[in-house]
């Protein structure tokens, strides 16, 4: 075992005995102080009012010529977020949609081809879409990267002064789950980009990239180091949304996903990438839906978690977060 991962694992195991709960963790109950962490917002009202709403309560305006990176949804799948959800928030910010191109060959593989899939997904009709690695890409600087020396995202992706990381929450056929932190890790990324992280900084040869052994934590790993560049990147131009509906175990990269097993749970948004990711799993554990154990088992199959771990041992965010319900305000 390496170093790092046994170093970990000591943090981890004193982690379990100060670590609080999930409902510990939620510090936004009335009549309880909170504690100095990062605030996650949540509403059930998965509707373009609920989306804006809480955009808002973030308090952070997307300023300038703003990326609204989503995923625009693999050809053949229908779980990706639906057009009509986040129109009105994307033309309030005057947002461009931002996509990259995949790294396995399918109807996103090229720049012509992703477009279409955007048009044909409904994404073209509400706002502009930039494909970022049309062009080509362009290697961001990252500071003390364990796999990865650097982090290779589309050419396009410089040129815009505020990021909204818009994440479609569900399950993930290789991360365990997709969130915001895959989202602004892998979804930034060109292809080369794409192929460098899951190689975990092996090769950017998108020829190599399913044939390379990879461990699965250096994967996770290399995820959230590749988020943790664009945090850097951004300084506080950024914000993240997670919309956790159509819980499917499977990606939106997925052309024939499976159909989620339990009920939607809301839109979440934090200026914390990790604690966000981390109050989406939370939702999932602690719900009473017994379509759940599906999502579950995926995300620790995968050793999911390990991603909001390695995160949060990096500095790119903290799994301690104050929860606060904008239902009940």
């Amino acid at each position: 075992m390496k170093l790092k991962h046994l170093i970990l694992s000591a943090a981890l195991v004193l982690a379990t005995v100060t670590t609080a709960t999930a409902q510990d963790r939620h510090m936004g109950q009335p009549g309880r102080k909170p504690a100095p962490y990062p605030t996650v917002y949540m509403t059930k009202d998965i509707s373009p009012a609920g989306l804006q709403k809480i955009y808002e309560a973030l308090g952070r305006k997307a300023t300038g010529k703003v990326a609204v990176k989503i995923s625009t949804g693999e050809p053949g799948g229908s779980n990706y977020l639906d057009p009509k959800l986040i129109k009105d928030f994307v033309k309030s910010v005057n947002g461009t949609i931002v996509e990259c191109n995949t790294a396995y060959k399918g109807k996103r593989f090229t720049a012509s081809d992703h477009m279409e899939a955007a048009r044909e997904h409904g994404f073209t009709e509400i706002a502009p879409v930039d494909i970022m690695d049309a062009e080509g890409d362009i290697k961001l600087p990252m500071t003390d990267g364990t796999h990865l020396d650097y982090d290779i995202v589309g050419s396009h992706y410089p040129g815009y002064d505020f990021t909204v990381i818009l994440s479609h929450f569900k399950g993930h056929a290789m991360g365990g789950f997709g969130g915001a932190i895959k989202n602004m890790s892998i979804g930034i990324a060109s292809s080369a980009g794409k192929t460098y992280i899951h190689t975990a900084g092996q090769t950017e040869d998108v020829e190599k990239v399913w044939t390379t052994k990879v461990e699965q934590d250096d994967f996770l790993e290399s995820m959230a180091e590749a988020a943790k560049c664009i945090a850097d990147h951004a300084g506080e131009n950024i914000i993240y949304i997670n919309v956790a509906n159509n819980l499917s175990v499977d990606c939106d990269c997925d052309s024939h996903p499976a159909a989620p097993a339990m009920g939607d749970l809301g839109i979440l948004a934090s200026l914390d990438p990790v604690a966000l990711d981390r109050a989406c799993t939370d939702l999932v554990r602690d719900s009473d839906d017994p379509g759940k154990v599906h999502l579950i088992e995926r995300i620790d199959s995968r050793n999911g978690m390990h991603t909001l771990e390695w995160a949060e041992e990096i500095g790119l965010g903290t799994q301690r977060y104050n929860f606060v319900s904008l239902d009940e305000q």
